[in-house]
């Protein structure tokens, strides 16, 4: 005769709460593996008991990160403002300005000795702010009024006599590949009077002296506005009322190119280059 031994089943038992299939293989198995099983889902839901199940094993504290992090790098030091250039690359003096300096140390290359320290006599205002003849105003062809450069030497001749006046440079010449400028002063009686910087174009390295030549006039000229010589040149008031009546505009055409343009032009005929 056989006997069925009831704790060696083949069936499977399943835990009623964590659904495991657990082999019946004896009754003390069966009720250990439902205590281990309880004991499990009650430390996961926070059911424990310590004086059924024992002290509950210790868990790693956790990190806090206020204490643990990275220590960041110190704050670094506010950037400085930031440097602009100066004149100093076209060679014009930075230096403290002293309008009161020995004449025997002063060095017109950077001084401005006598700036706006008196007007000039009324003989010699009179000639620098007399109005000019139309016959000495000339037109280029893209319609720009101007007076040649001989004229304001004659007027600042006249003005302050031959060698009462003088352009010293404040700079070396600036050279590119198609243009030279150059910084002067314009000195008249052994005052400072204006200082402006003179350019001229060239095509070909060989005709750099004459552009230098030309980049000197074009100084004279710009330092000339502030002693009021030619002033009408830059009224557009009297530009349109000379233009009516002493300029005429037509168009031309380029002889290789067959372009047409206008161009501007004294009406007696003479036209500025």
């Amino acid at each position: 005769m056989f006997h069925c031994r009831p704790f060696l089943r083949a069936a499977a038992v399943y835990s009623p709460k964590c659904l495991i299939p657990i082999p019946a293989l004896t009754t003390r198995a069966y009720v250990t593996t439902k205590i281990i099983s309880r004991s499990t889902s009650e430390k996961i839901s926070g059911d424990y008991n310590v004086g059924d199940y024992g002290e509950p094993p210790k868990l790693p504290a956790k990190k806090n990160n206020a204490t643990n992090a990275t220590p960041s790098a110190p704050a670094s030091a506010p950037a400085p403002a930031q440097a602009f250039q100066n004149t100093e690359q076209f060679g014009a003096n930075t230096l403290p300005i002293d309008l009161n300096e020995p004449e025997e140390s002063r060095n017109w290359s950077k001084s401005f000795h006598g700036l706006s320290v008196q007007p000039f006599g009324p003989e010699v205002s009179k000639i620098l702010l007399e109005p000019l003849e139309p016959n000495d105003i000339e037109i280029k062809p893209d319609g720009l009024l101007y007076l040649p450069e001989i004229k304001y030497r004659r007027i600042l001749n006249k003005a302050f006599g031959p060698g009462g006046w003088g352009l010293a440079p404040r700079g070396e010449h600036s050279i590119t590949d198609k243009n030279i400028s150059r910084e002067y002063a314009l000195v008249c009686h052994g005052r400072f009077v204006s200082q402006a910087r003179g350019e001229q174009d060239y095509f070909d390295p060989t005709g750099i002296p004459t552009a230098a030549e030309g980049c000197k006039s074009n100084a004279l000229m710009r330092c000339c506005k502030d002693l009021g010589i030619a002033s009408e040149l830059w009224d557009p008031s009297f530009i349109r009322k000379f233009k009516k009546q002493y300029c005429v505009e037509s168009w031309v055409e380029h002889v290789m190119t067959k372009k047409k343009r206008k161009h501007w032009r004294r009406r007696d005929g003479e036209s500025g280059m």
